[in-house]
């Protein structure tokens, strides 16, 4: 996933990127409304987790922006705000989930990729082509039922390929979904990832999955 985290705690922007980054997801940061709400306009990112609480704008008001700007990206409120007319509010602003702090980074994980699953019209975590099986939900892959041992770069590859089956997505594109701003890839990383993968899925058995369309991309389907 490419997530934007809007919020101004540096210590819990520390311990989100690092666990998410652990996973393999490319996560930008705004530490302040201003900067959020710029950043939240970009069509680029799967997710967004917004602060409820800013320094400089309310979350809410950030949130009212995107949605009458036409920004239909999933947003999950990150608030210690807990009652019901909070939750009510904010839902009826136009967030897509709510999450009170202190939370488990476990339980964001699996709203994050919920929501991602809900805009892309998944509703199971499943994902199939071919022999090829993609489970979301726990991060496994197997082909033909046997279970493949990906890098954390190389499943967030296989995914961002897998929820998009037949679609050819650009050079750019994956770079956007597998670094963030600050980690800038080198120049040969997407084509050496996606090397590393095709290898990994025709040592498993897969017939040809990971196609090039020169001059445009790559794409997954099985032809």
């Amino acid at each position: 996933m490419k997530i934007l985290v809007v919020e101004d705690s540096a210590r819990l922007r520390d311990a989100m990127g690092g666990g998410l980054a652990k996973l393999g997801h490319a996560v930008d940061f705004a530490v302040d409304g201003a900067e959020g709400s710029i950043m939240g306009r970009h069509p680029g990112y799967d997710v967004i987790v917004l602060d409820r609480m800013l320094p400089d704008k309310e979350g809410l008001e950030i949130l009212r922006e995107w949605r009458s700007a036409g920004i239909d990206t999933p947003v999950l409120l990150l608030t210690a705000l807990d009652g019901v007319e909070e939750r009510v509010r904010g839902l009826g602003t136009g967030a897509d989930d709510y999450l009170t702090k202190p939370f488990a980074l476990a339980e964001l994980v699996a709203r994050l990729e919920a929501l991602t699953r809900r805009r892309y019209a998944q509703a199971d975590p499943c994902l199939r082509i071919g022999p090829l099986e993609v489970d979301t939900a726990r991060r496994h892959v197997a082909v033909s039922g046997t279970p493949i041992v990906l890098t954390a770069r190389e499943y967030t590859l296989l995914e961002c390929l897998a929820r998009r089956p037949g679609h050819i997505l650009s050079r750019e594109q994956i770079e956007e979904r597998l670094y963030a701003e600050a980690d800038g890839p080198l120049s040969n990383a997407v084509d050496a990832a996606i090397y590393s993968l095709r290898r990994k899925l025709d040592q498993a058995g897969a017939p040809p999955l990971i196609h090039t369309r020169r001059g445009l991309g790559y794409t997954l389907a099985c032809e």
